[in-house]
């Protein structure tokens, strides 16, 4: 809809006068509403980051205990990348949540600073790595329990403690390699609207380098996201069809284990792509109209920059209740409320824990 509006914008002899009128009344209603969406606050900023870290803190606990508990069982890796993602985003949230309450306790700018300074530079570098590495993390997690789901023997054999860990520091020095672009001139970070942070440059004197370095953190981010879904959409289906080869085979070992891990890789996904698509999209969006040379709208693509990024921050508070709800412990107090059974003998998570059980023992008599 924004080429289309753009279109009307370069061609005045096509459309009448009433029409331009009515189109920009339109328009300044949609910015206007937009202003409501992206107000700035800084009690707003400080309960948010707040909220994000007691999150996690939460969230890292749980996976700590339920680590120390299954080191040596096939969830340990999956645990292992959950546990990182959690600290990876709790980090993100205290790092550039200070440094924005910071520009806040400064006042906020009535217009944009000439220059980045260092303050900048080191804001726009951790909102790029703090972005980039989850998003790196749940492709890896969902690629590893494709992998483990589909291809069990091949996965005892490749995946280990160790082989997980260096994964893990190359997804770190990954997206620390991109976050540092600008420093070899490839890129540049700078105040964005409403000047509390920093971000790519997608506004205004656009070059070729800036065009490059948000092409390549927007390809980075949804390539990442369409990996998280192709992969969980494997393991589901491969789940799915499991199951109903085992009912009609009349047996009864569904791995808990597995459609726990999945069951909360598609929450991770859906948060995930509905938090982080905006802000990558939207970029793309702004940084190609302004290197086109069109500076109509500016304000428009500034509000949907503001936008974007504050469901980009979302994320990083939703990924840890993802673990905190969608675990078995709570969904059996759920599923003993909605069908008011207290015993559960015979149900499907007295059968998912026994089935879970026998499996981790046997991997582990494997391993001895």
């Amino acid at each position: 809809m924004l080429s289309m509006h753009h279109c009307n914008f370069s061609a005045p002899s096509a459309i009448s006068p009433l029409s331009n009128q009515t189109q920009a009344v339109g328009n300044m209603a949609a910015v206007g509403h937009m202003e409501n969406l992206t107000n700035t606050n800084p009690v707003v900023a400080g309960l948010s980051m707040t909220l994000g870290v007691l999150s996690n803190i939460i969230a890292l606990f749980i996976l700590a205990k339920a680590y120390a508990r299954l080191r040596k069982r096939s969830k340990a890796t999956f645990l292992l990348f959950a546990s990182s993602l959690v600290a990876t985003d709790l980090a993100g949230h205290i790092i550039p949540g200070a440094v924005v309450l910071h520009l806040y306790s400064n006042g906020v700018a009535t217009n944009a600073p000439l220059h980045a300074d260092a303050t900048c530079q080191f804001l726009g570098g951790s909102m790029v790595f703090f972005g980039l590495v989850p998003l790196f993390l749940g492709s890896g997690m969902a690629a590893e329990r494709c992998l483990g789901v589909t291809q069990p023997l091949l996965h005892a054999r490749l995946v280990s403690g160790t082989r997980t860990k260096m994964a893990l520091v190359l997804i770190w020095l990954a997206a620390l390699a991109i976050a540092l672009l600008p420093v070899v001139r490839l890129g540049e970070y700078t105040y964005q609207y409403p000047w509390t942070w920093c971000f790519i440059k997608v506004l205004g004197e656009i070059t070729d380098t800036d065009v490059a370095f948000m092409l390549l953190f927007s390809a980075f981010g949804l390539g990442s996201l369409a990996m998280s879904m192709v992969c969980n959409t494997v393991s589901g289906i491969t789940l799915v069809r499991a199951r109903l080869r085992r009912r009609k085979c009349h047996r009864r070992t569904a791995q808990s284990h597995d459609i726990e891990m999945v069951a909360q890789l598609l929450g991770i996904m859906i948060t995930s792509c509905i938090c982080w698509s905006p802000l990558l999209i939207f970029g793309l969006m702004s940084v190609i109209n302004h290197h086109n040379g069109s500076q109509e709208e500016d304000m428009y693509y500034k509000k949907l920059m503001v936008m974007g990024v504050r469901l980009a921050s979302c994320n990083q508070i939703l990924d840890p209740w993802v673990y905190i709800l969608l675990r078995r412990a709570v969904l059996r107090k759920i599923y003993q409320l909605t069908t008011g059974r207290t015993d559960m003998r015979g149900s499907t998570f007295r059968r998912w824990e026994i089935s879970s059980l026998q499996s981790s023992e046997k991997n582990t008599i494997k391993r001895i």
